[in-house]
């Protein structure tokens, strides 16, 4: 059956578990071959579909199952009337198995087959059926020259499996990569598909399970699930008796000097969310600006953690860091904060001085670190966390026994019971200040609605990323506070406040 991007399946696998998925096929009695043929079939109709008017193919293959898929893929094309050539990074001979049949029926079907070179001209459409999943290290030679000069070509690309060069397991780039215009792919989707380089190389993602039955999955471990609309925690709906003392009261710590829009945001992100009530402790200078602005917002202000005491007993859920800011007024907001027997938010320079060993995280909190900041919770560098965006997630959850939001292009949600989710929505209009803000009090909302720590962090993360794609359509110059409204009608729409 295939999908496409609005209707994918949630389970995303690692390439060593898509291979047990396929051993799986194989061993109920379907021939690999099969698999293949079924697999050429599906990228020649996505393919069609893609460019419905294209009467020209190039296909770049390697040397092994990924190459396959492409020489039979040449074998549709040239049956239905195209103009059709494999260049061939991979040597032929060394083909293996079913690759090998398949470049045989293309041999014997008249498909052209020649060798790649620097010189080699690419038309048409050009299929890339290079390296497919297996790959772990940098892409070598032949396959960087060639990856280069399909990228360079200005034409069309669609890719077998997986875009080359891209991480099957962490959607990282291993020196250079494909950049596909549509990208297919079978049995089960891929991590790496979903995070951190891959929505620069993916393109139109499309998915054919090969005709795999629900047993094939049964047996197979799941490396995360992809957060969809239709998986999504809920918040209850409400009962016309509610009033505001059955959902929370949300308290927000921040706001240094220079910093007071940070708390503001993250406080009208909590209220627009649904907290029963909200209350701020900033510095006093920015009461009034915070009165003005949000006039159903509480607002304390604070020039020491003893102002904080009485109101730290009143509350349910604490958010910290947005404009805290790292000087002793701000240590000393957090020393009181780590020290409440609260459910909490943790972001920004709360991290950072986490990050530092003078304090540490209160148990059911969670933590939403962009890179850099998780890279000084590990003690590693930011390109090390960008590198395998799920194993730092993991370590972060592990490390902290805290749900983690990792933030970024494929933001990830991990829990230290070693579940794991994806949200690939989002939009790259979303490259602005505060939006970090926004989504630490939309989760400090729904905290104090009731929803456990993980339901929380991802039903945030996905709301924010698409109504980030929502408000993004406008192009550049979104604002920070562009996504309250949004955030909260896709709440509405999600999990409407009366049944």
């Amino acid at each position: 059956m295939p999908h496409t991007k609005d209707d994918l399946p949630d389970a995303l696998y690692s390439a060593a578990q898509v291979r047990a998925l396929d051993a799986s096929l194989i061993a109920a009695g379907t021939p690999g071959f099969e698999l293949m043929q079924r697999a050429a079939r599906a990228t020649w109709r996505a393919l069609v579909r893609h460019w419905p008017t294209a009467n020209e193919l190039t296909v770049v293959a390697g040397r092994g199952n990924n190459a396959g898929d492409g020489y039979l893929v040449a074998v549709l094309a040239r049956r239905a009337g195209w103009h059709v050539r494999v260049l061939a990074a991979g040597d032929p001979q060394h083909l293996q198995g079913d690759a090998a049949l398949a470049h045989a029926e293309a041999v014997s079907d008249g498909v052209a087959v020649q060798a790649w070179g620097p010189q080699s001209e690419l038309r048409g459409v050009v299929l890339d059926a290079l390296l497919g999943i297996g790959l772990t290290g940098e892409v070598r030679e032949p396959y960087a020259s060639a990856i280069t000069a399909i990228n360079a070509s200005g034409l069309p690309v669609a890719a077998v499996d997986i875009p080359s060069g891209l991480s099957a397991d962490t959607g990282r780039v291993l020196g250079v990569a494909i950049r596909a215009d549509l990208t297919v792919t079978f049995i089960g989707l891929k991590l790496g598909l979903f995070t951190g380089d891959a929505a620069d190389v993916v393109g139109e993602l499309v998915f054919n399970d090969l005709q795999a039955s629900a047993e094939t999955f049964s047996g197979v471990a799941v490396s995360a699930c992809r957060l969809s609309a239709g998986n999504l925690p809920r918040l209850a709906s409400r009962a016309p008796t509610s009033h505001k003392g059955k959902f929370g009261h949300v308290l927000l710590i921040g706001g240094d000097r220079g910093l007071g829009g940070a708390i503001l945001l993250s406080a009208q992100s909590a209220l627009r969310s649904g907290a029963g009530m909200v209350s701020v402790a900033t510095r006093s200078e920015h009461v009034p600006a915070a009165l003005a602005r949000l006039p159903e917002v509480m607002v304390l202000g604070v020039s020491s953690a003893n102002q904080l005491m009485g109101l730290l007993q009143k509350v349910s859920v604490l958010v910290v860091g947005p404009g805290l800011g790292q000087t002793s007024w701000g240590r000393s907001l957090l020393s009181a904060a780590a020290n409440a027997p609260l459910r909490q938010v943790w972001d920004a320079d709360a991290l950072n001085v986490l990050a530092e060993g003078q304090v540490s995280l209160p148990k059911d909190c969670v933590i939403t670190p962009h890179p850099g900041e998780a890279a000084r919770l590990l003690g590693i560098s930011t390109a090390e966390v960008q590198a395998d965006r799920p194993a730092a997630a993991h370590a972060l959850s592990k490390k902290y026994t805290a749900v983690v939001i990792l933030k970024g292009a494929g933001s990830l949600v991990a829990s230290p019971d070693g579940r794991l989710a994806v949200c690939h929505q989002g939009h790259p209009a979303m490259a602005a200040a505060g939006l970090g803000d926004v989504l630490a009090g939309l989760v400090g909302a729904l905290l104090a609605q009731g929803m456990g720590a993980f339901d929380a962090a991802c039903l945030a993360v996905w709301l924010h990323a698409n109504a980030g794609a929502q408000v993004g359509k406008s192009g550049r110059g979104l604002a920070a506070s562009d996504l309250i409204p949004a955030i909260r009608q896709l709440l509405e729409e999600q999990a409407p406040c009366l049944k």
